[in-house]
């Protein structure tokens, strides 16, 4: 997972809103790694809330296949947008990405990120956090039934005053 969270760990306010997140000017926007992150990405799993917040951007982000976990029917995607839709617990997702020759999958989106995480299936975690509190929100995690105990890689500071850390899940 890669996800950008305010400093009081909310990753979109309570309707979906992404609008505190790029509250830096334009043109001071720092390097956050995502390029990089995404190019080593085969699939991206998204919920079915982040798909959503996904087709109101002015453009389609991704260039890599997304598969988009709902129960419902979804919104159509873009003439150009490789997704698909599943129905299907997180481990059955990823044996059947897998199956198909998927070897690195990005998972995105608050539920989808605590379900996959839930179930033992996120192995790393890159979180920056943006120096903004936003007071309420989609929290980045949720319950867990157990400790999920992680290992600091890599921490550093970035322009604009966000910290960028990745953690390997170790349990």
């Amino acid at each position: 997972m890669f996800v950008g969270a305010s400093l009081d760990g909310f990753i979109a306010r309570a309707d979906g809103s992404l609008d505190w997140l790029h509250a830096a000017p334009e043109g001071e926007q720092p390097d956050l790694g995502y390029d990089a992150f995404i190019a080593s990405v085969d699939v991206i799993v998204l919920g079915r809330h982040t798909y959503e917040t996904v087709l109101a951007f002015d453009s389609w982000p991704y260039s890599r296949p997304v598969v988009v976990l709902s129960s419902r029917e979804l919104t159509p995607a873009p003439a150009a947008a490789e997704v698909e839709h599943m129905s299907r617990a997180p481990a059955e997702v990823l044996a059947a990405l897998a199956d198909r020759g998927f070897e690195h999958a990005y998972v995105d989106g608050g539920i989808t990120i605590q379900r996959f995480l839930r179930d033992g299936l996120i192995q790393r975690l890159t979180i920056t956090r943006v120096p903004v509190l936003i007071g309420s929100g989609i929290p980045l995690f949720g319950e867990t039934s157990r400790d999920v105990r992680l290992r600091l890689v890599a921490s550093r500071s970035l322009a604009g005053g966000a910290v960028q850390s990745e953690y390997d899940v170790i349990d």
